[in-house]
């Protein structure tokens, strides 16, 4: 069999991360099978279903790497194909007109009333129902337009769809869309219902929990690779310990059968981390050309910085490159800004300014200023008051860079240079005793 899927949205307004989630499912099956990705615009809803979303869909689609292997479906222009199958199963005595309310009649489908309905999930598994429990459902309005289970149908089966891939919100419409299939005469395809994406408490993730659309996460500082990454371990699992993954080990690995059935739980710290991954994974000359432009943009001079140290150091710790001016602005500029709690805590306390003062004096004095002697200082001096080195670091690392983290301390004081160390500590300790800071 050669594989055709689709991701089929409806284009109303913002990309749902679930949605999109539903792209790489269908993506990766059929990359891995060497088969079709095509994708079906579901715009029927006239009024909602503007350019404007038409164009962030693919927008999204593009900036994720979704691509697809044939020309866009649109399912608007497909109604009058739709409308003609309707007219066919009532013709069969598969479907029957009936008046609604006076106001036009509808055309309704009719389910089975005896024996068990049933069909393999390739995710949950055999689902069953009794027919008894079905109801006959709406396939065209009285106003004659089509009904989304007859356009799906009719749509799959003209795209010769062999797998369908969607949320297990659909699970029974599923009942409802292969008895439409038998009644015109198609090949049923294979269904596979992906679990549901909720947040801490179980429920559903929506906007209320954070982000939620593909395009706030662009805006955040997201890189494209680390959202497709995260959105497929929504529900779907390697088979090992790895989380980071190429595109090309997804598509080798992604099978259905690693898919979970159980919901997927939305945990944005995991992201954040990913994305970290991610910058740090990074050839060293894409993060420097990020790199340098939001520095610049920032109007921080990089002239005279270590920059090659300074990015060596930022890489492995940037998880944003939104952050990147802030974090690290103490490298271009003695103008730093201090954060005013860890000003509170760590400087404007008894004694402080003197211990800045004899770490500029101690610094200055030895004979070279590189990591092991800039640790040696701090540690001697820490034994000496009994307090330990930590007692030390956290001063000298706010008065010199204004902020409680970053690179390694000595790595810091190092790239920073000794000139400006020992004139930071010394302006630090000159402000705390003037009540300037």
């Amino acid at each position: 069999m050669s594989v055709r899927v689709r991701f089929a949205p409806s284009p109303t307004g913002n990309v749902h991360i679930g949605n999109i989630r539903a792209a790489i499912f269908n993506w990766l099956f059929a990359r891995h099978a060497g088969g079709k990705f095509l994708l079906r615009v579901e715009d029927t809803d006239r009024e909602r279903s503007t350019q404007e979303a038409i164009d962030t869909l693919l927008g999204c689609m593009a900036w994720l790497g979704l691509d697809f292997d044939e020309p866009t479906v649109y399912q608007s222009r497909q109604m009058e194909r739709h409308l003609a199958v309707a007219e066919e199963l009532v013709r069969k005595g598969f479907a029957y007109r009936d008046a609604k309310g006076g106001g036009g009649e509808c055309v309704i489908f009719r389910m089975p009333k005896e024996g068990r309905l049933e069909y393999a999930d390739l995710v949950k598994g055999t689902i069953k129902k009794k027919a008894e429990d079905t109801q006959d459902f709406v396939i065209v309005r009285s106003d004659g337009t089509p009904v989304f289970h007859l356009s799906n149908v009719v749509d799959d089966i003209d795209m010769a769809i062999t797998h369908v891939i969607r949320g297990d919100d659909h699970v029974e419409n599923t009942f409802k869309h292969i008895e439409l299939f038998k009644a015109i005469g198609a090949p049923v395809p294979l269904y596979a219902h992906l679990p549901m994406i909720v947040n801490n408490q179980g429920k559903p993730y929506s906007k209320r929990d954070g982000a939620a659309f593909v395009g706030e996460f662009k805006e955040q500082g997201y890189l494209p690779d680390a959202l497709f990454n995260f959105l497929l371990l929504l529900g779907w699992a390697p088979g090992d310990d790895r989380e980071v993954l190429t595109r090309e080990e997804m598509i080798q690995l992604f099978t259905l059968d690693h898919c979970k059935s159980s919901p997927a739980r939305f945990d944005i710290k995991k992201l954040v981390w990913m994305n970290g991954e991610y910058i740090r994974r990074q050839p060293r000359e894409v993060f420097a050309s990020e790199f340098l432009s939001r520095v610049q943009a920032a109007g921080l001079s990089i002239e005279g910085a270590d920059l090659a140290g300074i990015m060596e150091q930022m890489q492995i710790r940037t998880k944003f490159y939104s952050e990147i001016p802030a974090s690290c602005a103490y490298f271009f500029t003695c103008a730093y800004a201090f954060d005013p709690k860890a000003v509170e805590k760590r400087l404007k306390v008894e004694g402080v300014p003197e211990l800045l003062d004899e770490v500029a004096e101690k610094y200055a004095a030895i004979p070279t200023f590189d990591l092991q002697s800039a640790h040696d200082v701090l540690a001697k001096m820490g034994e000496a008051r009994g307090t330990g080195l930590g007692s030390m670091v956290h001063p000298v690392r706010v008065a010199v860079s204004g902020l409680t983290e970053g690179p390694g301390l000595f790595e810091m004081l190092v790239l920073l240079g000794r000139d400006k160390v020992c004139a930071r500590l010394r302006g630090v300790a000159k402000r705390l005793r003037d009540g300037t800071l």
